[in-house]
């Protein structure tokens, strides 16, 4: 697993780099790279942290696992590639932001706002091909948690998007007097009408922006 952050993040993680938990999840991520098939690309694995510099940070959204399916997965949580069919949880993202401002998305690939301060983080940020959760509890956790600790700690009028109860789990981590936290059940088939579905979470964030004078999100 080669880490070639070039921006704001390399110099913030370099103290988590170098513990001995994150040196065994790279060699566990490197041996899982050369004899099976993971996703995403391994020139993709931090693709959320190149795009989106610490200082730009405007929003977090939270993810569980990448896409384990062909071609889906490319670093950013909930995004896909220009040209891949929309998975479920997207298309009902997509669902729930043209009803609460009226945008329709043609593309899956979330990068316009990843470049707009949009966080797109995964918990685990790799998966073998087919195998959902293959790469939870090596290690990914822990960094993704300290990392959620670092812009709480570090920023401040951040908007946390937690979407079921595993993104609502690090709550825990986020100091709510300092940021403005959104929860709402999954974007997932299972769990969307539970009250996905009208929670209004791109307006909402707007809203907040502004309030605190922070340019808003193209969505």
């Amino acid at each position: 697993m080669n880490i070639t952050l070039t921006n704001s993040w390399n110099k913030i993680l370099q103290d988590e780099f170098e513990k001995s938990y994150f040196q065994q999840l790279q060699a566990f991520v490197k041996e899982e790279y050369q004899t099976q098939n993971c996703y995403p690309k391994e020139n993709e694995i931090f693709y959320a942290f190149e795009k989106t510099p610490f200082e730009k940070i405007k929003v977090v959204i939270l993810g569980q696992d990448p896409y384990h399916g062909i071609g889906q997965a490319h670093g950013l949580c909930f995004s896909v590639p220009v040209g891949i069919a929309f998975p479920p949880s997207l298309k009902n993202i997509f669902i729930e932001l043209k009803n609460d401002l009226g945008i329709e998305k043609i593309s899956g690939n979330l990068t316009s706002w990843a470049e707009q301060g949009v966080f797109l983080l995964n918990s685990t940020l790799s998966v073998r091909s087919g195998e959902a959760g293959s790469h939870q509890k090596k290690g990914w956790e822990t960094f993704t948690d300290e990392v959620i600790k670092i812009i709480s700690n570090q920023k401040k009028n951040v908007v946390f998007i937690l979407w079921g109860s595993f993104a609502q789990k690090k709550e825990i981590f986020i100091d709510s007097k300092k940021h403005y936290i959104i929860k709402a059940p999954h974007p997932s088939p299972l769990s969307s009408y539970r009250g996905f579905f009208g929670s209004k979470p791109f307006s909402k964030t707007n809203e907040y922006l502004n309030e605190n004078g922070i340019d808003e999100i193209i969505w």
